[in-house]
């Protein structure tokens, strides 16, 4: 990670700990043409933080009691793989077909 200071190509000054204010404002005149550094007091929130914050609320009674939806149980699936047997055994061995692949 780079440092501040190689970002802007100049010095920054930096607040010393004892500073009470929300707002902290350094100004620093020079080669970089006035760089103000400012502590944020309402960092943003990051997406899923913001997306928990602002989702839609169950308010109505009708949403609290409303049941999971049941669906209909699905199909028995088909089998991976056929046994395939040819109808005359006694001839000469053959090779088994490559599988199909399952969508």
């Amino acid at each position: 990670m780079s440092s501040v200071s190689s970002i802007f190509g100049c010095g920054v000054a930096i607040a010393p700990n004892s500073v009470k204010n929300k707002s902290i404002r350094i100004e620093r005149r020079n080669a970089c043409g006035g760089l103000l550094i400012e502590c944020s007091s309402r960092p943003q929130k990051k997406s899923t933080a913001h997306h928990m914050q602002t989702r839609p609320r169950k308010s109505q009674p009708s949403d609290r009691n409303r049941k999971p939806t049941v669906y209909a149980p699905l199909p028995p699936l088909p089998p991976d793989w056929t046994v395939v047997i040819t109808a005359d055994a006694s001839t000469a061995p053959v090779a088994p077909p490559p599988p199909t692949p399952s969508p």
